[in-house]
């Protein structure tokens, strides 16, 4: 369903030692990723420029799954796994598309934040997961958490399943999921209440 290559970017540096980080001007701790291996790199990969490049980095703009669609219309996307202290800012400007965050906490480097990204990404590609409906009610898809779900046995260790979702009554399953994944919503994430509660809103005028 995907190809996923790896690329040594030390194996573009044109240093004869093989360097790629270098101290960064104006002072400072640690070392700075160099513009040349980073730009050679793209060169190499993406030649032609038809990938949409991403720098994993902690300024960048926060990825959320509203986002996931619109990665999915490239063909192609190249993830900069930046490193050390970051990467020289021309690299950026000469061969990045966009700056994109998990968050706001810093990482040792960019590589954990590329597989979480590109796993959000390839399991919503038509025949990743088993059925493609199991993406449709989960966790942010629709502006809310997603509701509490249960399996068997009816009962576990004096915990019950709520009653309405052994009745067989659909209605009644669906409005109660609806109900839980807003009260979740309102009680854990107000922030995305809010963004969901004036969609609503706006869509109903």
């Amino acid at each position: 369903k995907v190809e996923i290559n790896v690329v040594n970017i030390r194996d573009y540096t044109e240093d004869k030692h093989g360097k790629c980080d270098d101290y960064p001007f104006g002072g400072g701790a640690g070392m700075l990723m160099m513009a040349q291996p980073v730009v050679s790199s793209f060169k190499k990969v993406d030649p032609e420029h038809k990938a949409f490049r991403i720098y994993m980095s902690p300024k960048g703009r926060r990825f959320e799954q509203k986002h996931i669609k619109k990665l999915l219309t490239h063909d192609h996307i190249v993830l900069l796994c930046g490193h050390y202290e970051g990467v020289d800012q021309r690299a950026i400007e000469l061969a990045v598309d966009r700056e994109i965050s998990l968050g706001d906490f810093v990482l040792t480097s960019g590589n954990l934040a590329a597989m979480v990204m590109a796993d959000a990404i390839i399991r919503l590609l038509p025949g990743v997961l088993g059925h493609d409906e199991s993406s449709v009610d989960e966790s942010h898809s629709a502006g809310l958490l997603e509701y509490p779900q249960y399996t068997r046995p009816p009962e576990f260790r004096g915990l019950k399943v709520p009653e309405v979702l052994l009745s067989g009554d659909h209605g009644r399953v669906d409005a109660w999921r609806q109900c839980q994944s807003e009260r979740l919503t309102r009680e854990r994430r107000p922030d995305l209440w809010e963004m969901y509660f004036q969609t609503t809103e706006t869509e109903l005028k």
